[in-house]
């Protein structure tokens, strides 16, 4: 089932157009969100980042597009799915209406809330997380890339890249060859007490998880700094690690040839699960 405007529909109903422009010119902003323990995680930071998004994107926000009726669009949902005591993966779509080429003839806007059943309540790390640096195309260094949009090639290429090569993530890098983040997530190194994440500026992700990752460091007394990454920075480091709003924080084991430990990368995991839970 989705949440197609308020209505509850079957994922397999045509109701969505072919002529939908987030499918025909990637004309769309989402977020992905996490539920369990019968609450959606750092709900207000993904509210204020898709309305963030829908501003740059000169999308035209209606008034009923308030952070407790949205919050309800997806409750409604899960409750459509029938077991709130789960834990879900959603994507929250917002999409511009209308017809026209690139330029769009209306600003209105209609949205889709899918979901998807997580096996873990918890946030979970795997053991083994084996990565390697993508270098066929670049992130560009632009405030478009910091958002959550449709447009998602680079990545695509790179998941085809990574699955051909038997690796479980790719390390992109933007068009100065500064580290960026993965494919899915953004990126943090350790070095001693100190936990490096490449700035906005880099044209990573402005990721929610990130952003509350760096608050947890701080609070466990490790240095969170916002800094460029060189990848040559990367075979030196003591621990690098993934977050995003469904994993968590997922410790990399395996980068060419040298192995990371995870230890520390565990503890802001378990340090995250209090927060939540």
């Amino acid at each position: 089932m989705i949440n197609h405007n308020g209505k509850i529909i079957p994922e397999s109903s045509k109701e969505l157009q072919i002529t939908n422009r987030g499918f025909l010119y990637a004309d769309a902003v989402f977020e992905t969100l996490k539920y369990s323990n019968n609450h959606i995680h750092f709900w207000e930071s993904h509210y204020f980042r898709l309305m963030s998004a829908m501003r740059i994107f000169r999308m035209k926000i209606p008034m009923s597009f308030t952070p407790e009726f949205l919050n309800n669009e997806c409750l409604k949902l899960i409750e459509a799915n029938g077991n709130k005591n789960l834990s879900y993966s959603l994507r929250f779509s917002v999409y511009r209406y209308g017809n026209g080429k690139y330029l769009p003839n209306s600003n209105d806007i209609g949205y889709t809330i899918s979901i998807e059943e997580l096996e873990q309540i918890e946030y979970k790390s795997r053991k083994k997380y084996k990565v390697e640096l993508f270098k066929d195309y670049y992130v560009q260094r632009s405030m478009l890339s910091n958002l959550k949009s449709s447009n998602k090639s680079l990545n695509v290429i790179a998941s085809i890249f990574i699955n051909e090569q038997g690796f479980d993530n790719a390390i992109l890098i933007n068009d100065a060859k500064e580290v960026t983040e993965f494919i899915n997530g953004n990126i943090f190194i350790i070095q001693g007490n100190k936990i490096t994440t490449p700035p906005l500026g880099s044209g990573c992700l402005d990721g929610v998880m990130r952003k509350h990752i760096m608050i947890i460091c701080k609070q466990l007394g490790f240095e969170p700094v916002e800094s460029k990454i060189s990848p040559f920075d990367l075979q030196k480091v003591d621990e690098i690690f993934m977050t995003n709003s469904i994993s968590g924080v997922q410790g990399i084991t395996d980068y060419r040839r040298t192995n990371y430990s995870t230890q520390t990368s565990e503890l802001i995991q378990n340090e995250l699960n209090n927060i939540v839970s």
